[in-house]
């Protein structure tokens, strides 16, 4: 949601029904891929016998990172025209949810991949305690 709120920040920081809508498609797009990311690192770990651990991480983050790229580009392609026609009529929704989705998306990409795979190297200990 760091990129979403960043973008509307720059464009005026003014939250239109649009953005809301936005932003509620950008946390469904962040939350598929979070969930891919995470089911992938657990079937390493319970089907392909790695364990749990930095290695697996790294392994999950490099097979999911295609999936998630190509739905982030996209993504972001469907958007961009939408985001630079600015003033055409019926453009006042679709263009500041275009804006906080394409904003958002560099963000949810970059934490997905950088990011959550540390969360998710603790997720065994709590597991285990």
């Amino acid at each position: 949601m760091v990129g979403g709120v960043l973008t509307v920040l720059i464009y005026g920081g003014n939250l239109p029904l649009g953005s809301l809508v936005g932003f509620i498609t950008l946390f469904g797009i962040t939350l598929r891929n979070s969930i891919m990311l995470i089911s992938h690192y657990s079937n390493l770990v319970n089907e392909e016998g790695m364990t749990w651990g930095l290695e697996a991480a790294r392994r999950d983050a490099a097979e999911r990172l295609v999936p998630i790229l190509i739905t982030a580009v996209v993504t972001a392609l469907g958007l961009l025209p939408l985001t630079l026609a600015s003033g055409a009529a019926g453009n006042e929704i679709e263009r500041p949810m275009a804006i906080v989705i394409l904003g958002g998306l560099v963000t949810s990409t970059a934490l997905n991949l950088l990011v959550l795979p540390i969360p998710a190297l603790h997720l065994d200990t709590l597991k285990s305690a």
